[in-house]
């Protein structure tokens, strides 16, 4: 209700003003009660005014029919009520109008006073009434009698009914307290969800694309120096049997390198319901169909940092003898004292070059390549700059995703480092990375 005692909700299944239709039911046998009682108590009080009886009972009637207004105007119910009560009518619009008043959304002043209003009203005619039947001898109690009836009789009319009033007012106002908090926690709870589940599918994106970096950089490289191997044995395979030998055992080599990576990627991607499973659930509350994707793309992207079993500086002669003896001039210069990094660390630098290096065979055959490595105090540097191509070079003919910087770029921004790439004055390309030694994101 609102603070005039109006309800403000519409009405939704009762007519009128009434919510309910069991409500106006209610109020309307109340109020033909209430007719009934003050068109009876009416006849009397027309005797004692010298009207007609008939007026009486219709008086009576109209006041008592006031009682249907009680939940859309409750105050005017109990304005009439106390407006009657010398007339000794309507007792039970009274009471039943000092309930409705105590149950309504209403300052408590405005109660306050049509209470106090009423008290004082029923006390005075009361005391008046019981006093007349002393003095006319119906009554032979003490003159204590008096004041006690009249305290007793407005108390007992006007304290229940206002006292059962407000706990019932205060306990509706609990209960939609507690029911508009059910309600914002449904939705906080909701929109935790929603949130749970953008962050699951922002998540399961990031995986996605570590699964594909991960792949590029166990297949991009190898596949890049069997095709360049290929090539060479196609060109030598007449004219120097001996070197297309040794090339084609380079080529099976590489190969096998490439599918034994390949085995520890579907290995990880294979891994057990449990292990998959495990971190999605704990975000997002509940099973995802595609956990195993999410769970599978971390495990390959930190296998070298949790088991140390990736690639790291130590093979980094290795990589750049693989480029060398598939006809790339390569020069690699190391500066500082050398040390152990994390593992994430180095497994990060040794992609960065060998991306790089892949780059240099697929877009820039037979330039000379120079590779330097800085150990620095708090970070360690890579750089990758390839000359020019010979105008004589003869293209592999290699496809190129576009992936690769993208790629190094994200893995060196991941450990909080700082990627640069571009071309260089002289018609190469420079592929520059610093990474702090702890690997900090």
């Amino acid at each position: 209700m609102t603070t005039t005692g109006e309800e403000c909700a519409p009405a939704r299944g009762g007519p009128w003003w009434w919510e309910r239709r069991r409500g106006a039911a209610l109020d309307v046998g109340l109020a033909a009660v209430s007719a009934v009682e003050c068109a009876a108590e009416g006849v009397p009080f027309a005797r004692d005014a010298g009207i007609p009886g008939a007026a009486g009972v219709v008086f009576g009637l109209l006041a008592g029919s006031v009682l249907v207004v009680r939940r859309r105007w409750p105050i005017a119910v109990v304005l009439v009520s106390i407006a009657i009560t010398p007339a000794q009518m309507g007792f039970l619009m009274g009471i039943v109008g000092l309930y409705t008043l105590a149950a309504c959304e209403l300052p408590r002043r405005v109660i306050a006073s049509l209470a106090g209003m009423s008290l004082l009203g029923t006390l005075i005619v009361t005391f008046v009434r019981v006093r007349q039947d002393m003095e006319t001898g119906e009554l032979t109690i003490g003159d204590w009698f008096v004041p006690f009836a009249s305290i007793t009789t407005s108390l007992g009319l006007t304290a229940p009914p206002l006292l059962l009033g407000l706990y019932v007012g205060a306990r509706r106002r609990l209960m939609e307290s507690l029911r508009e908090r059910a309600d914002s926690l449904e939705r906080e709870l909701q929109l935790l969800a929603e949130r749970a589940e953008e962050r699951a599918e922002w998540a399961r994106g990031e995986e996605r694309t570590r699964i594909a970096r991960e792949m590029h950089d166990v297949v991009a490289h190898r596949v890049s120096l069997m095709v360049v191997h290929a090539a060479a044995l196609q060109a030598v395979a007449r004219k120097d049997p001996e070197k297309a030998v040794r090339n084609a055992a380079l080529v099976g080599d590489m190969g096998r390198q490439a599918l034994t990576e390949l085995r520890e990627m579907l290995g990880v991607l294979r891994s057990g319901p449990e292990e998959r499973s495990a971190p999605v659930a704990s975000a997002v509350g509940a099973s995802v169909p595609l956990a195993a994707v999410g769970v599978a793309a971390a495990a390959a992207a930190s296998r070298a940092a949790g088991d140390g079993e990736g690639p790291c500086l130590s093979e980094l002669d290795e990589l750049v003898g693989q480029s060398v003896a598939a006809g790339m001039v390569v020069d690699l210069s190391v500066e500082g004292e050398e040390r152990s990094y994390p593992p994430v660390v180095e497994q990060t630098a040794f992609r960065v070059v060998q991306e790089a290096l892949t780059n240099v065979h697929k877009h820039a055959a037979g330039a000379k390549t120079y590779v330097r490595l800085a150990h620095r105090g708090s970070e360690i540097a890579m750089q990758v700059e390839n000359g020019p191509p010979p105008e004589a070079a003869s293209s592999a003919r290699l496809p190129s995703g576009g992936n690769g910087l993208v790629g190094m770029k994200e893995r060196v921004a991941a450990l909080g480092g700082v990627f640069v790439s571009g071309p260089t004055d002289a018609g190469g390309f420079r592929v520059s990375a610093v990474i702090p030694a702890a690997g900090a994101a």
